[in-house]
């Protein structure tokens, strides 16, 4: 079964995708969110959802507000605000045992809901995590292209700079090597997808909200890698070998941190790893549910 549905969070409502088995309601539930920029819950779980629920599962993919066919909230989109979020959405859900996953500002909603609410979550799943460095990069410049980062958000050079790429197919599609490095899985589906997902402007805004809730002139204001020890239910670290957006070693480490973690390194995969590398992700978020105490 595949629906998607409308649910009401005070003066705003959010649009879920849901795949299961059957029209029955499982028992197993599995959370996932996606990224930012001009994300969205089919774009990023389109091919994974329907994998697995045929695997049992009742997957809720929600689009955040302000992306895909979610409207604007009313409250600022910070990563506190879209913490809180994730915890009404459930709450609304009335689900009371789950799994839960995201990919990159996802993954960091993830961490973040995982550690104020603890108590119900019986596994996290994060790939190509935000919330897991200090800052946008590693390496000896990371000190200047950090900064200079927050300089483009505060005199609005990076929206327009964003914008403009977002209006030129060979742009875009010259920009998807970096997330999605095999050629054969950036088909013309995918291209169109994503061009189609930029003309939503309102997805650039929010985002670019959120961009500036969260970096800081010299750090990112949500780095969770001081508390990964503290997170007590098992946890799968999926991550491309070659994400450009989130260095391989912040996984390594986060995966050595988080008590129960198993880490599966993508070899040659971009950040949006589940995309690039299916065979991979798919059957190994598969097992790691399998596993968990239900």
């Amino acid at each position: 079964m595949d629906r998607r549905y409308s649910i009401r969070l005070g003066n705003t409502h959010v649009s879920v995708r849901e795949w299961s088995a059957s029209e029955e309601v499982q028992q197993r539930t599995v959370i996932l969110l996606h990224g930012g920029g001009v994300d969205n819950a089919t774009l990023s779980w389109g091919e994974t959802g329907p994998a697995l629920a045929e695997a049992g599962y009742r997957v809720i993919a929600p689009d955040h507000p302000g992306f895909g066919d979610s409207p604007r909230a009313a409250w600022s989109l910070t990563q506190e605000n879209l913490v809180a979020y994730v915890g009404d959405l459930i709450d609304a859900l009335g689900v009371e045992r789950y799994a839960i996953g995201g990919l990159s500002l996802g993954g960091g909603m993830s961490i973040g809901h995982v550690l104020d609410r603890p108590d119900r979550v019986v596994g996290a799943m994060l790939l190509g995590s935000y919330g897991i460095m200090p800052r946008l990069s590693d390496g000896p410049f990371a000190w200047l292209s950090h900064p200079a980062t927050w300089m483009l958000l505060r005199t609005g050079l990076m929206a327009t700079m964003m914008r403009s790429y977002t209006r030129s197919p060979e742009r875009m599609e010259q920009g998807l090597t970096s997330l999605v490095r095999d050629p054969a899985r950036r088909t013309p589906e995918l291209v169109a997808d994503v061009l189609n997902a930029t003309k939503r402007e309102e997805s650039l805004e929010v985002f670019e909200q959120w961009q500036r809730d969260q970096i800081a002139w010299s750090t990112l204001r949500s780095d969770y890698s001081p508390r990964l020890g503290s997170i007590v239910c098992p946890a799968l670290v999926i991550h491309g070998e070659r994400d450009s957006g989130v260095p391989v070693q912040r996984a390594r480490h986060a995966a050595q941190t988080i008590p129960n973690a198993t880490l599966v390194e993508v070899a040659g995969a971009g950040h949006w790893v589940q995309r690039d590398a299916p065979r991979i992700a798919v059957p190994a978020m598969t097992t790691f549910l399998d596993d968990l105490t239900w």
